[in-house]
């Protein structure tokens, strides 16, 4: 008799279907929508106690929106008037910008902590005051400086991704195995040749997981500062569509932030993967 046996991989995907598909259920027959209006007694009419508010969207309705928005995703109809696509590629510039721009600081400075006592003592006291502040307080005070909501938000991505990279590859860097350097010192490299060759090469797990837990940080701090700065990105958008009162909108954005953010982490593990290496 044949017996269908599934993987690890393959049980855990059909559960999770499994749990999506009931949670949708339960949330379309349990959650109440948007009240009607002819759904209102006469009483609540007169009155006004019952007029129609904006209900919690079922998701037969962010399926609509959802196939609304992605069918034309690049449509371009003024400043307060942009498609999904639109949004979420100012984001993703944005939050990009920033981290490579934060990476070029933290990784090269990571690497001086890491291999230099000295600097560590040094500048570790600056780290751990910098550290806890949150990006989005230094946001009123890039825009007095900076003038521009574009630089001021690119800026804050900056603040927000520096510090897991650096803190990581200072980590990483300073556990690199003595024997290592050594053989390196033995075959006379120099400093630089035996940074990329033996050191970098040790160290890139470590580093390449500051810089997966930065992408991470820095999307969810972009929403949070286009809300402040406004213009565009799918911060704005969330923002703008609260405004409008249509929560369909607001559901559905907040599932493309989601989705967006596992690709962004996908990435970055999938490069994880590529530079661990078992001994």
């Amino acid at each position: 008799m044949y017996t269908l046996s599934l993987s690890l991989n393959q049980r855990a995907a059909l559960l999770s279907v499994l749990m999506l598909v009931v949670g949708l259920l339960v949330w379309e027959a349990v959650i109440p929508g948007q009240k009607a209006v002819g759904e209102l007694t006469e009483y609540e009419i007169l009155t006004g106690a019952g007029a129609p508010k904006a209900g919690v969207p079922l998701p037969s309705d962010v399926i609509a929106k959802a196939w609304e928005q992605l069918s034309d995703p690049f449509y371009d109809a003024g400043p307060n008037d942009k498609g999904i696509g639109i949004q979420i590629g100012y984001s993703i510039y944005r939050v990009l910008t920033g981290y490579f721009l934060a990476a070029l600081v933290a990784i090269p400075l990571g690497f001086l902590i890491g291999m230099s006592p000295v600097a560590h003592k040094a500048l570790n006291p600056f780290i751990q005051v910098l550290r806890p502040i949150s990006p989005l307080a230094w946001m009123p005070l890039a825009l007095f400086i900076i003038g521009d909501s574009e630089a001021s938000a690119i800026f804050v991505i900056f603040i927000c991704s520096i510090w897991p990279m650096l803190i990581n590859t200072a980590f990483g860097v300073a556990g690199v195995r003595d024997d290592w350097v050594n053989v390196a010192r033995t075959h006379e490299l120099g400093a630089l040749k035996t940074a990329f060759t033996v050191i970098l090469p040790a160290a890139a797990p470590t580093i390449v997981t500051g810089m997966r837990i930065s992408i991470g940080i820095a999307w969810l701090v972009i929403v949070a500062a286009e809300m402040l700065v406004g213009g565009t990105g799918i911060g704005y958008y969330v923002w703008n569509e609260w405004n409008n009162l249509d929560l369909t909108s607001v559901v559905f954005s907040i599932l493309m932030i989601g989705i967006v953010g596992m690709m962004l982490d996908a990435m970055f593990g999938f490069l994880q993967r590529r530079v661990t290496y078992v001994e």
